[in-house]
């Protein structure tokens, strides 16, 4: 029986304790597993045999949360790793090497950013950058050494939604996979394998912990992709880290997920830890009901920001018009994100003093928490970052981060109004 995403944020991956009837998934703290005979832990070793070996590769705990988390994508499998980062690192470096591009939106994260531009140049991996608001990007940078096209849903903190329909489209004529960063808009709004992306990735830390008090991130795959063009030899041809082993023929749809755990996680050791899956598992439960709050919260706060006299500009996708709204309006399940810019009047001093004046929302670099926050990128979360390529991602000396909360919407608008009017 096809089950409903709500259902399965609460059923999928639950393994209850057989023992003693835990309705909860129970938290298996464990380092190591007592193998049933010799036979059975070289078989494990070898990848012929399922079962448990060491918490940097597999836990139970973890399990569920992979699981579940496929469930939710309507994925093949998935592996969790220790952050967002190492998520996004492993999904790229698992077919990537030395002399191989990338064709990616410049509108990231600012800390995959970083990694695009900088970390990946000194391991010989190029990274093209393309606008999307133009899908045809994509095509026109790509040649025969690329090796995958990378987006955001909802890119943080420009937020122009990303046309994932087009450019898996794109993606699929050319023999790409398409990788996507679903954080800001998670599997509650936005399903990226069904729209056309082969893997999506996430930071758990944010709205799918929702929380605030655990790090991870998980990759998914599709099982869909055809990995067996010559553009994959780290997946078809021998592997000899692993006794000259074919990814793709003896694993099939599995084959990146399964190369995935046991390359980069085994060897690179960025594994998430047991008590994080199991408050993810937790938090996921009620990712549907907090979305829907973030959201309606968000668009109601932007409505009212886009009217105040100090406000210089309100960045959101339900009030930005033209692609952004349209793809938004596609892509989103009716809603539009948690998140929103505000581009306050007097540049860096008025935005620190605002963020300095709030008190409901709260100075933290995090986002997706059931608390509202607010940050000033410029003087922080892309500090580092050039003015001039500051201001082409849309980041002014006055602009605002804010991540919008579950608290009642006339307080948060209450908070905003008190500490604009201090400028």
């Amino acid at each position: 029986m096809t089950q409903a995403f709500e259902t399965l944020a609460i059923h999928a991956g639950r393994d209850s304790d057989k023992t003693h009837g835990s309705v909860v998934n129970p938290l298996c703290q464990t380092a190591g597993y007592i193998f049933p005979s010799t036979e059975s832990a070289a078989k494990r070793f070898a990848l012929e045999e399922e079962g448990q070996i060491y918490s940097r590769v597999s836990n139970p705990t973890v399990d569920a949360f992979e699981h579940k988390m496929t469930a939710l994508d309507g994925g093949a499998a998935a592996v969790a790793t220790a952050s967002g980062m190492t998520a996004i690192t492993y999904a790229v470096m698992n077919i990537c090497k030395a002399g191989d591009n990338i064709v990616s939106s410049p509108n990231l994260y600012g800390g995959v950013s970083n990694l695009f531009k900088n970390i990946l140049k000194d391991y010989g991996i190029e990274v093209r950058f393309v606008e999307h608001d133009n899908p045809e990007n994509f095509r026109q940078a790509a040649d025969d050494k690329t090796r995958l096209f990378w987006g955001e849903t909802i890119p943080n903190p420009k937020l122009n939604v990303f046309p994932i329909h087009e450019v898996g489209k794109i993606a699929k004529e050319m023999g790409i996979p398409l990788m996507i960063d679903n954080t800001c808009a998670t599997a509650a709004l936005c399903k990226p394998l069904e729209l056309g992306a082969d893997v999506v990735v996430y930071s758990a830390t944010k709205y799918i912990g929702g929380h605030g008090n655990a790090i991870g991130g998980i990759v998914i795959d599709s099982g869909k992709f055809n990995w067996q063009s010559t553009r994959f030899p780290m997946l078809n041809e021998p592997d000899p880290s692993y006794h000259g082993i074919s990814w793709t023929d003896q694993f099939k749809e599995k084959a990146f997920i399964t190369k995935l755990r046991a390359t980069m996680l085994r060897d690179m050791g960025g594994c998430m830890a047991p008590m994080n899956a199991f408050l993810f598992n937790q938090g996921v439960e009620t990712l549907s009901l907090r979305m829907q709050r973030h959201c309606e919260n968000a668009f109601k706060l932007a409505e009212f920001l886009s009217t105040h006299p100090k406000v210089q500009n309100v960045v959101y996708p339900g009030l930005a018009g033209g692609h952004t709204q349209k793809w938004a309006e596609e892509l989103l399940s009716g809603y539009y994100g948690g998140m929103l810019g505000v581009d306050v009047k007097g540049g860096t001093v008025a935005g620190q003093k605002v963020v300095e004046s709030l008190h409901i929302f709260r100075h933290i670099a995090n986002i997706g928490d059931t608390r509202s926050m607010a940050i000033h990128p410029a003087t922080t979360t892309h500090a580092q970052v050039p003015k001039k390529e500051r201001e082409q991602g849309g980041i002014t000396d006055g602009y605002l981060r804010v991540c919008v909360g579950i608290e009642n919407i006339d307080d948060l608008i209450a908070d905003f109004d008190q500490a604009l009017n201090k400028i």
